[in-house]
């Protein structure tokens, strides 16, 4: 499996995502720092939303195999900058969050503009509370693996 770092603000749902990867109850609580699982990486929305901790993000990519930015389809504001994938030398791709909560398909197609301009190759959209589109991420990380048996 593709070792993948989550990133984004705040409440856009890391920690939730981690959970609904690795299978265990969902139970919300705030990431205080950096938590290393088998094969991922959630950090704390602060180190997003704080310049000072880029050096961070950039210096724990290096444990990743591939970045993955998560915007909300309930943000109103801008999440990242553009072009911000280009602080990773890692492939980057971009997952849209809590689509359960859309109230209209133009919230989500603009956080996955967003996510484009960011830099990401691809995007996912999911509903990690309600389960939707995990499967097509899984099959993503999981597609390594695959490839490999193949042969």
């Amino acid at each position: 499996m593709k070792k993948i770092m989550f990133v984004g603000p705040v409440g856009v749902g890391k920690t939730t995502l981690t959970q609904r990867l690795k299978g265990l109850d969902l139970n919300y609580y705030k990431t205080q720092s950096i938590q290393f699982y088998d094969a991922i990486i959630d950090t704390p929305g602060e180190f997003l939303q704080h310049r000072k901790y880029y050096n961070a993000l950039s210096v724990t990519a290096n444990e990743a195999d591939v970045i993955g930015l998560l915007v909300s389809s309930l943000e109103k504001m801008q999440t990242f900058p553009q072009g911000f994938a280009s602080l990773f030398n890692k492939e980057v791709i971009g997952i849209v969050t809590k689509t359960d909560m859309a109230e209209s398909l133009s919230q989500i197609e603009r956080a996955k503009e967003e996510l484009k301009n960011a830099g990401a190759s691809s995007i996912f959209e999911l509903s990690a509370v309600k389960d939707q589109g995990i499967s097509q991420l899984k099959d993503f990380l999981l597609s390594d693996e695959k490839d490999k048996s193949d042969k």
